[in-house]
């Protein structure tokens, strides 16, 4: 499906108009749909919390939004790479999100190049870990260990005479 909002990225491409706003239309069948049940719980846990603190995008014609509900939407789809997009109808995403088609491959990496410079990342990230403690503070100090144990029988080091399976 090729672009139908030709006003809005005209208008976007000459820094005229931007970011488009979603709209949201009557649709049967969407493949991936599923991943809207899951738009509650993003946005419960802060998903789009403190992001325009953190990052700025040129007045284009994805807003910021947009690029965080997609890659959040890939990462619930399973869809481990952006180059993997290229593979999907980028009209059927679009639906998902209230435009007309999702960003191509070289554009969402170009726009997730953006928002990981200068450590904007990791400093949203640290603000939204203290905001998960502070909205669970009984799980605070929990410490998950993974109870996938083998043994070591590898011939590269030689194991203490202390050493224990269990």
């Amino acid at each position: 499906m090729g672009a139908t909002d030709t006003e809005g990225r005209l208008l976007a491409s000459i820094f005229k108009a931007g970011p488009v706003l979603a709209e949201f239309r009557h649709c049967l069948d969407v493949p991936n749909g599923g991943v809207l049940l899951g738009l509650p719980s993003l946005l419960a846990m802060g998903l789009l919390r403190n992001t325009g603190k953190y990052f700025r995008l040129p007045q284009v014609y994805y807003s910021l939004c947009s690029i965080f509900l997609l890659l959040a939407f890939m990462a619930l789809a399973r869809i481990r790479t952006i180059e993997s997009l290229r593979y999907s109808s980028p009209g059927e995403w679009g639906k998902l999100l209230g435009l007309d088609r999702i960003p191509e491959a070289k554009t969402l990496r170009e726009k997730v190049g953006i928002l990981s410079q200068d450590d904007q990342a990791s400093q949203w990230g640290g603000e939204l870990s203290r905001d998960w403690m502070a909205m669970f503070p009984e799980s605070a100090g929990i410490l998950y260990i993974d109870g996938h144990v083998r043994v070591y029988h590898g011939g590269q080091t030689e194991l203490p005479r202390h050493h224990v399976a269990r």
